[in-house]
């Protein structure tokens, strides 16, 4: 029996031509894999029953949502599962060997040796007080890899091959000095550097920007079709596992639901789950989520800001915003964060601006809120200059304009009910007695679809999702006419995404809601936004109608965001 290996997302021209037999030993075969966790004296299954393999020169992809058990499979593959997790049945066969009957000190000959780790979070991995050198060339001297000696030359050939510029000055740096990307692509170049026969990949791009998300998966790619590794990618993005994977095995609830070839079970899914996994990824759809507003607003306005006609609600003028810190060895450093901003909310719809990590988007909604100062530039709300305003104004003005943060747990006080977190706008406002606080709070519970039996509970005790729509509760609560959406779902699994962002949708058909939506994320926005402005390093490069910028978009960067998206593969083949 033999069979060819599908290329994995292989560059043009590019194919691994290689011809398996029976002979080789696939790098990875679980049968049959149960693990329990030991939660608080209480027996949780994780994972039932699982069983699969990963080829030579395979990319498989374990596709499912937070707790569905591809982590708990990923780090008993590599013998690290917690001490409160047991493996209660099955085997894990690592090259041939069974993992699962093996002791501490043979299973660290086999880590790094046989088989790569690449986490998703390398703040959390990379030592602080070691150099990235140190770091990178740790595995070669643990497997007694190479002379022994220089140590130097071997960490920066590493990072050179994981396209690490300047690698020999990166190499005498500590983490904290380097940014994400090159982060990940230092933990990339330690995985790498042994020659292991499989690289196990838990998430190792969710926190990056889809620019730097593509070329790291790009790089991985090519590793991969150079060298005959084999990669178990763990991911709960569909996205990037219809780029990058050859088979794709869907998890829920700790059990297998569907596998199969990539392509087959993206045209043809077979699972109600896999079925909403793909219609909830924004990289997979080119739609919109909402239907264009009505123009009828059933909530009343307060009376200090009385609509203008045909003025926009939001509008920054020529903003301009500077930061200065001290630099090493005395003076100052200057970062212009914000350069000659020009943007426009209207009323009932949706303004998106994009871009990466340190372009200006989030500088951006704080001078639209009011809680940093411009340099230079005007920020007007509803027609009225917000420097006019007095005290009384300003209060009104943010009553009006509320703001929805990237990770609500940081935004909560953790003593706060969900009840009183919800109310806490209201009593500041001074907004009702207590009959009607109360009132208006379970109708807010019902408007963003939670149950009122969570009115009790504290944020630790939520899941991300319904902490999100805690924090769109708390935000609607003072009955707001425009709402600043910074990164809202950037941390949630794609299922709660799209139901994050229906709920959105929702809310500003019928409240006739305007969003300032701040994102680093082309495919959420092509589904939310109006309008679209792209900025690059503190300046709009482009600005127009959303269907307009996707269709036909003008800037090389703006090009550059949408040909990473993921998914972008998958849609133009299908």
């Amino acid at each position: 029996m033999t069979w060819k290996t599908k290329p994995a997302r292989r560059g043009p021209g590019q194919t691994s031509g290689r011809t398996l037999t029976e002979a080789d030993t696939s790098p990875l075969s679980i049968e049959q894999l149960c693990v329990d966790y030991n939660a608080r004296g209480r027996r949780v299954s994780a994972v039932r029953g699982v069983s699969f393999e990963v080829r030579p020169g395979e990319v498989v992809a374990l596709v499912g949502e937070s707790g569905s058990g591809k982590s708990t499979i990923a780090l008993a593959a590599m013998g690290m599962l917690p001490d409160s997790a047991s493996i209660t049945g099955g085997s894990i066969s690592l090259a041939g060997r069974e993992l699962t009957r093996l002791g501490e000190r043979a299973l660290n000959r086999i880590r790094g040796r046989e088989v790569g780790w690449i986490p998703q979070d390398p703040m959390m991995a990379l030592n602080p007080l070691h150099r990235i050198g140190r770091q990178v060339h740790e595995p070669l001297i643990i497997h007694h890899i190479g002379d022994g000696g220089g140590t130097n030359d071997a960490a920066v050939a590493l990072l050179n091959r994981v396209h690490i510029p300047d690698a020999a000055r990166r190499a005498w740096q500590f983490p904290h000095q380097l940014s994400g990307g090159m982060r990940q692509r230092v933990l990339i170049a330690s995985a790498i550097g042994p020659g292991p026969r499989l690289i196990v990949a838990d998430e190792p791009t969710t926190a990056l920007d889809v620019t730097v998300q593509k070329a790291i998966l790009d790089d991985i790619d090519s590793l991969i079709s150079t060298s005959g590794m084999s990669m178990l990618l763990i991911t709960h993005d569909l996205g990037v596992a219809a780029d990058r994977a050859d088979r794709i095995i869907v998890l829920k609830d700790g059990r297998i639901v569907e596998q199969g070839p990539a392509q087959e079970v993206l045209a043809r899914p077979q699972h109600d789950y896999t079925r909403l996994l793909i219609a909830s990824a924004p990289g997979l759809s080119n739609g919109r989520r909402r239907a264009a507003f009505s123009g009828k607003d059933n909530r009343e306005q307060p009376a200090a800001f009385p609509a203008v006609a045909g003025e926009p609600l939001l509008s920054l003028r020529h903003v301009s915003r500077t930061f200065v810190s001290s630099a090493r060895g005395g003076g100052e450093h200057a970062v212009q964060a914000v350069i000659d901003v020009n943007l426009e909310v209207k009323r009932g719809k949706t303004l998106a601006v994009v871009g990466e990590s340190g372009s200006g988007k989030s500088t951006t909604a704080r001078i639209a809120l009011g809680l940093t100062a411009p340099d230079r530039g005007n920020v007007f709300f509803d027609g009225v200059e917000t420097k006019s305003l007095d005290l009384h104004g300003v209060r009104r003005m943010r009553r009006l304009m509320q703001p929805i943060h990237q990770n609500p747990f940081a935004s909560f006080d953790p003593r706060f009910t969900v009840a009183e977190i919800i109310g806490e706008p209201l009593l500041g406002y001074g907004l009702g007695d207590k009959f009607k606080r109360r009132q208006r709070i379970n109708d807010l519970m019902e408007h963003v679809n939670l149950p009122r039996g969570l009115l009790d509970r504290y944020p630790a005790e939520l899941s991300g999702g319904q902490r999100q729509r805690v924090a769109i509760a708390r935000a609607l609560a003072p009955e707001p006419a425009i709402l600043i959406c910074d990164e809202p779902v950037s941390a949630l699994d794609v299922s709660i995404q799209a139901q994050i962002l229906d709920l959105l949708s929702g809310l500003q058909e019928r409240y006739g809601l305007s969003y300032l939506f701040i994102s680093h994320d082309l495919a959420v926005v092509r589904q939310m936004a109006d309008e679209v402005a792209v900025m690059k390093a503190g300046r709009i490069i482009e600005y127009g109608p959303a269907d307009s910028l996707f269709a036909h978009p003008q800037h090389d960067y703006t090009r550059l965001l949408l040909a990473s998206i993921p998914g972008t593969a998958a849609r133009k083949k299908s």
